[in-house]
């Protein structure tokens, strides 16, 4: 039953976040980009939770979705920051 509930969420929330993000201009989507970065903050904080937990009793599979968690979650700041300062230099004046 809670095994449900939590797929329907998850299932939601990729349908959702899809539909938003296909909804954003391009001219937008560099700037959203880089303020999405505190939120993805807030997930790597979650993920570390969770993969903590596979340590107090939880089985093993649990730590390892949350190892995983932890990954994407960074590799989403990392390329978030890249792409912010790949953008905030185009707008700088180039040095001669």
């Amino acid at each position: 039953m809670l095994f449900t509930l939590y797929l329907t969420i998850f299932a939601l929330a990729i349908f959702i976040g899809f539909e938003i993000i296909t909804k954003v201009p391009p001219t937008l989507h560099t700037p959203l980009m880089s303020g999405a970065n505190a939120i993805s903050g807030i997930t790597i904080v979650g993920a570390l939770i969770v993969a903590g937990a596979s340590s107090m009793g939880e089985s093993p599979f649990v730590g390892f979705l949350g190892f995983l968690a932890v990954t994407f979650a960074m590799i989403n700041v990392v390329g978030g920051f890249a792409v912010t300062h790949r953008m905030l230099a185009m707008f700088q004046k180039k040095k001669r």
